[in-house]
């Protein structure tokens, strides 16, 4: 599929007319832009090519395909070319109401719902010479409704993760258009299943390469977590011995619980052993019998902790088991797209963060979850999101300084160096009034040194975006700061300090 009908609309004053009455893809509204400036989560490009009298508008992205926004704020993939989404509009001009539609509707309900909604056209507009004449003119075949509609539901399923919009100015994201989609530990847990297949059939290849490998390792085990089979203990002691070089992971103690759950007293010594592997694994696996224990023990000991951590539904499991297993397989987009969904959930609703039965504070520490996540995979917006969010909602002068001072940090990063001038200004106000005494020994400890270091950071930063005002003024809020550390927390800093005082001299 090409673009060759969007060049002939483009040519051919006649038929543009025809695709903007009665089928709202009008090429004149292209011009006026979307409702809002929006972009792409991917960061691929967006060319705006027509829009309809609703407020939404058509984009063609970077390898052809057309995502449609609303004025809603939804939006999906409708073809994966030019001419594939001109011959879905044409051929069902009510194609917005169909976004839900699946074959498992029938024939019957599709067939129906298209009938109803064109005879609400016709009742405006005449479609059904139109639609002959267009589809003649560019060159389209008639297809039945049964099969565009089959084709707008492929369609819509591909808006994930490559094709979703988000607000510019916000960050947020548009709801997505159509059908949920598969659940995001489908594509994730996919790999290890077909290692644990594999291992379930013998391959001696497969046993060591999946040993050895500690992503397919986790997702082995994962999968070992959702598909639970009487045979499976042997490669469970395998994956066990070899997931202790990871130290106390997740994956390490779900092995330890899956070997457990057999009941086997021989696995005691073994369990053991990977026990007393470090400090770490010996407080993550506590609780654990001791040699002698019985069969009904160790099960009692392992069924605690899968009840407890673990389980059997994929769909229990906290999102963050997820995304971290799709980023170690390179999946960074669907990672990402899931993150900003779970930020825009905690933005829209902040009583995410309550914990059961306790209406305040707020635990806001999945927004500094999320921050991290988001500067981990270089999106720094994202990031800022989180975090100016998480800044807000602290309450003690300690946490204010302190996510402040990461949001400055953020800012500077992200070449935002008027607001990292503020996000610090605020630090220093925390400082100076904290309204409480959680900050009394500030000038000892670790934090002063680091809310020393970003003045001089971000001093150094404006000295060379050639903002030399800002720059002295923030070099003489740095020396304050400094000046209050105790003698063991400055030392770290005074060697920043003088590079940070020579450079805004020779700016000067």
């Amino acid at each position: 599929m090409t673009d060759h009908a969007l060049r002939l609309l483009r040519q051919d004053r006649r038929l543009a007319e025809l695709a903007a009455v009665p089928f709202d893809f009008d090429l004149d509204r292209a011009a006026h832009g979307h409702v809002e400036e929006v972009r792409l989560a991917s960061g691929g490009p967006l060319e705006t090519v027509a829009g309809d009298d609703t407020g939404g508008t058509y984009f063609v992205c970077a390898d052809g395909s057309v995502l449609y926004a609303d004025s809603e704020g939804a939006a999906g993939i409708v073809g994966s070319s030019a001419d594939e989404a001109l011959e879905l509009v044409i051929g069902l001009p009510g194609w917005r109401g169909y976004t839900r539609l699946s074959p498992d509707d029938g024939e019957e309900k599709i067939l129906a719902c298209v009938a109803e909604t064109e005879d609400e056209i016709r009742e405006c507009y005449g479609i059904d010479e139109e639609r002959a004449e267009l589809r003649t003119a560019l060159g389209f075949p008639e297809r039945s409704p049964i099969e565009l509609v089959d084709r707008l539901r492929a369609a819509l399923l591909r808006t994930e993760p490559d094709f979703v919009l988000l607000n510019a100015d916000e960050g947020c994201a548009y709801d997505r258009l159509g059908p949920a989609g598969p659940p995001l530990w489908e594509p994730v847990l996919a790999a290890g299943r077909a290692d644990l297949a594999r291992l379930r059939e013998g391959d001696p290849t497969a046993w060591h390469e999946v040993a050895e490998d500690p992503v397919r390792r986790r997702l082995t085990l994962r999968a070992a977590q959702f598909d639970r089979a009487e045979g499976d203990l042997e490669l469970l002691r395998h994956l066990l011995r070899h997931e202790t070089r990871s130290s106390m992971t997740d994956e390490l103690r779900l092995a330890a619980v899956l070997v457990g759950l057999h009941g086997d007293t021989g696995d005691l010594p073994l369990l053991l052993e990977v026990r007393e592997t470090d400090f770490d694994t010996a407080c993550g696996l506590g609780g654990m019998p001791e040699p002698g224990a019985s069969a009904d023990e160790l099960r009692q000991w392992a069924r605690e902790l899968d009840e407890s951590m673990f389980g059997t539904d994929p769909a229990d499991e906290p999102v963050s088991t997820w995304t971290d297993l799709a980023r170690d397989q390179g999946m960074t987009d669907l990672a990402r797209v899931t993150l900003i969904r779970e930020l825009d959930s905690i933005v829209m609703d902040q009583s995410r963060l309550r914990r059961p039965g306790a209406p305040r504070p707020l635990a806001t520490a999945p927004l500094s979850g999320l921050a991290q996540d988001f500067e981990e995979l270089g999106d720094l917006p994202q990031a800022l999101r989180a975090q100016r969010l998480y800044a807000a909602l602290q309450e003690t002068a300690w946490d204010r300084a302190s996510a402040r001072h990461t949001l400055a940090r953020l800012e500077r990063e992200a070449g935002r160096l008027p607001q990292a001038l503020d996000s610090l200004a605020a630090v220093r106000d925390a400082l100076a009034t904290p309204g409480d005494d959680s900050l009394r020994h500030w000038q000892r400890v670790n934090l002063g040194r680091f809310i020393a270091e970003e003045h001089y950071r971000l001093t150094l930063a404006l000295a060379d975006a050639g903002r030399s005002e800002e720059a002295r003024a923030l070099l003489t809020a740095a020396d304050a700061v400094l000046g209050e550390l105790s003698e063991n927390a400055a030392k770290g800093v005074r060697e920043l300090a003088e590079r940070t005082a020579a450079r805004v001299r020779e700016v000067d």
